[in-house]
């Protein structure tokens, strides 16, 4: 029929006008919010013995500080042995037709939730026959009616590719910030049948469960059949939420990941900054990341790749990132005892290279200054002077956009050159929790305001 009154032609067209807005209106309300990391940690690639041949020793991770996979003791001194070992050398842990319970930290929280696994070292693609996430209620029980069964792409089994990671479909599940999260993942494969590596974070400091043989994925009364303080191909958890938020993504070595701090207790200093921003009452919210790695370096590989090779992975793509924060370049400086390289030229040149990869992406990005460490297996007076020299350079540059200055906050004022007594963990390198509370402390939650 045709319409000859323009009122009427005007009233249909404020009708479909209408009925866009109100349709525009619906599909945001579903899609209102941002996806921030609450948890997250960085992966090595953990090598496997091809078919057929017996499988490698435990690594020890180079370096003052590391701690073999499972281990819950005191961390293996640096002259520990690598690659097949000998007698009372530690098998690696593989997995067959099992159920791994893996307990994570949030930093941040949300009323949605997906999980991202990663087999970006593997050579062979990763089978995963199922998938949950639940709130942990004690050790390897979660709350019940709190399970969330994941999904990939509606499918409740996925296949991640060799190098790739793969995100989970979001799941509804509200959460809140310093919750314990139970990320259950069924490998229907035999990780030992494989040459291919295993992505992993060896000296979690949390205890995780490994099941009896089977699919027990999101089973109220997980059959444990052992532990381990490793997490496997689990890369990082990230919630939805509508608060105003942001990402801080913290990377380091050993000192970041929390070396020799209690296990099971959340004590490493990205915990405590976690804790006081959740406190902090400035409006925002924070999801703080920890990507420090045990044994790693500004400039070599070595325990994992270079800080260099792996930022991007680690820090710059990580969901919501609106800040990081370095701390890196004492073990350059100690593995290199008394050689002049690296020099100090050459680690300045490495941190400016994070920083202008940072600000390419419009990041700010605050450099740390290094902790005292005379008395350390590895101290030298050359390093010693290597410290100092970077140190100055972090604090006068004004490369970076802000300073943190860790080294204040825990050496003995008497004898700079040395951690204070009751910051030390016993090994003149590592804070205790204490010291690593210290550090938390020191930092300045007005870096945080712009954004």
């Amino acid at each position: 029929m045709r319409i000859t009154n323009r009122w009427h032609k005007l009233a249909i067209l404020l009708a479909l006008l209408v009925c866009a807005e109100g349709g525009q209106t619906r599909a945001q309300s579903r899609t209102d919010g941002r996806w921030v990391g609450t948890w997250a940690t960085a992966l090595v690639a953990r090598p496997q013995a091809p078919p057929g041949q017996p499988p490698p020793a435990q690594t020890v991770a180079p370096g003052p500080g590391s701690t073999p996979q499972g281990q819950t003791g005191p961390a293996a001194p640096p002259q520990a042995p690598q690659g097949r070992g000998g007698p009372g050398a530690v098998p690696p842990l593989n997995f067959n037709n099992q159920t791994l319970r893996q307990i994570v930290r949030t930093s941040v929280g949300g009323d949605r939730i997906r999980v991202i696994l990663s087999n970006v070292f593997g050579t062979a693609p990763l089978a995963i026959g199922g998938a949950s996430v639940a709130v942990r209620e004690k050790e390897a029980a979660i709350v019940p009616k709190s399970d969330r069964m994941l999904a990939f792409g509606g499918s409740p089994s996925t296949v991640v590719p060799a190098g790739a990671v793969v995100f989970s479909d979001p799941v509804n599940l509200t959460v809140s910030p310093q919750t314990d999260l139970a990320i259950d993942l069924y490998l229907p494969g035999d990780t030992a049948s494989t040459p291919s590596p295993v992505a992993t974070h060896i000296g979690a400091l949390q205890t995780n469960f490994v099941s009896a043989t089977g699919n027990h994925v999101a089973a109220p009364d997980l059959p444990v059949m052992t532990t381990t303080q490793a997490w496997f191909f689990l890369a990082r958890v990230e919630v939805m939420t509508t608060e105003r938020t942001g990402t801080i993504v913290t990377f380091g070595d050993s000192i970041t990941d929390g070396t020799r701090s209690t296990a099971n207790a959340n004590k490493r200093w990205p915990d405590y900054l976690a804790r006081r921003l959740m406190k902090d009452g400035n409006g925002a919210k924070w999801g703080v990341l920890n990507a420090g790695i045990a044994g790693n370096r500004v400039l070599s590989d070595g325990a994992g790749v270079s800080a260099l090779a792996r930022f991007d992975r680690d820090a710059l793509l990580q969901t919501g990132v609106t800040h990081v924060i370095v701390l890196e370049g004492i073990n350059d400086i100690g593995f290199a005892r008394s050689n002049p390289s690296p020099s100090v030229a050459d680690l300045i040149a490495g941190h400016r290279q994070l920083i202008e990869r940072a600000h390419a992406r419009g990041l700010r990005i605050y450099g740390a200054t290094l902790l005292p460490f005379e008395g350390a297996a590895y101290w030298t007076a050359e390093g010693e002077a290597k410290r100092q020299a970077l140190n100055e350079w972090i604090r006068t540059s004004k490369a970076y956009d802000g300073v943190i200055d860790f080294d204040a906050a825990v050496r003995d004022p008497r004898q700079p050159t040395i951690l204070l007594s009751m910051y030390d963990s016993g090994d003149r390198l590592h804070p205790s929790d204490a010291g690593y509370e210290a550090m938390a402390n020191m930092v300045d939650l007005d870096l945080f305001k712009t954004r």
